[in-house]
This record gives C-alpha cells, sequence and structure tokens, in this order.
C-alpha cells in the first residue's frame, strides 16, 4: 500500500510540535543525546518546519532553475529542522537535525536528492530565519549537520535499503501516524 499525502501530512503537523520532535529524537538515541539538556528537553531544541536559511553566499543547485544568489533567502528541502540551544545561555549549538519525512510517490532517488541538495545548500556560511518565538537566540560556532529520515511501515522496501545502504539514520513509523 503506497504512502498517502494525508500521512505525509499528519507527521509532519504532529513532528512541528516541540515535545513530538523530541519524540522522535528518541527513536534515534545518538540524536536524542545531542540534546544540551535531557533535564529540560523542550528548551534545548527549537523546531523549524519548512525550514528557510539566508544563503550569505550565492550558490547553484544541480537540476534547479540556476543559481540562488547571496543574501537570499530559500526554503530548504528537508521538512523540519531540529537546532539545538543551550537552554541556560539562550545560544543555539553547532547540531542541527535535519528531518526528511519520504513523501508520496517519492523513490529512494528523490528522497536522497532532497538531502544531497540540502548539504549543497548549507555548505557555506547561512542564517536561520527563526521563528517569532526564537528569534532573541543567537547562533554560535561551526554547525554540523545530522540527517534523520522518517519512512512509512508503506515504504517500499528498496527505499530502506537503500537508505541503510547509505548509512543513513532513519525510523520506521509504524501504523497510522500518532
Amino acid at each position: 500500500m503506497p504512502v498517502n499525502q494525508s500521512d505525509y501530512e499528519e507527521l509532519l503537523a504532529e513532528y512541528s510540535n516541540n515535545l513530538a520532535a523530541i519524540a522522535l529524537l528518541k527513536q534515534h538515541r545518538p540524536y536524542l543525546e545531542m540534546l544540551p539538556s535531557l533535564r529540560r528537553p523542550e528548551e534545548s531544541a527549537i523546531v523549524i518546519t519548512l525550514p528557510i536559511v539566508r544563503l550569505r553566499h550565492a550558490t547553484s543547485i544541480p537540476k534547479s532553475t540556476g543559481a540562488i544568489a547571496a543574501k537570499s533567502a530559500t526554503c530548504l528541502p528537508c521538512d523540519i529542522a531540529i537546532l539545538m540551544c543551550d537552554p541556560e545561555w539562550k545560544i543555539k549549538t553547532g547540531v542541527e537535525i535535519l528531518v526528511f519525512i519520504h513523501r508520496p510517490q517519492e523513490d529512494f532517488s528523490d528522497l536522497l536528492g532532497r538531502w544531497r541538495q540540502t548539504q549543497i545548500l548549507l555548505d557555506k556560511e547561512y542564517e536561520w530565519l527563526m521563528p517569532t518565538r526564537y528569534q532573541h537566540v543567537m547562533s554560535e560556532g561551526d554547525n554540523t549537520l545530522h540527517p534523520l529520515f522518517v519512512v512509512f511501515a508503506e515504504t517500499p522496501e528498496r527505499i530502506k535499503r537503500g537508505l541503510e545502504g547509505a548509512h543513513l539514520p532513519f525510523v520506521i513509523e509504524e501504523g497510522p501516524p500518532p
């Protein structure tokens, strides 16, 4: 049975919630351990749905319509960005987890291609366009990108095998979305 648009939308909406995003990280323990404070996890992660960054340098993306100008804002091809934040100092740490939810009609090359496009976009200096609630958070240091793929039980096995073969972390959402 194929992945439905409503299943994708349900997970996108679910993981837009800070506590649900942290629950997602619990399914991949190495990422949960990246939270600056396990005692205050809800203050240690900034969740951005369909994130936008401002690039400081011009770049071009293969298979794209052309170059993206410096200082321009662009929507990343990932679904959710989880940025780690020190809860005491209100400073974003360098850890950034980018979540890619398997979309309907998307095959392995499309899913992996979204991650690769994100890597190209974020290869040089950039800044996050933060939600209003987090605009006071300061960003410091080098950023380290970590992908996390979310697939469904209905996702074709070749996609799961491909992610496994590429040594990319993924979690399987069993049954209907929460």
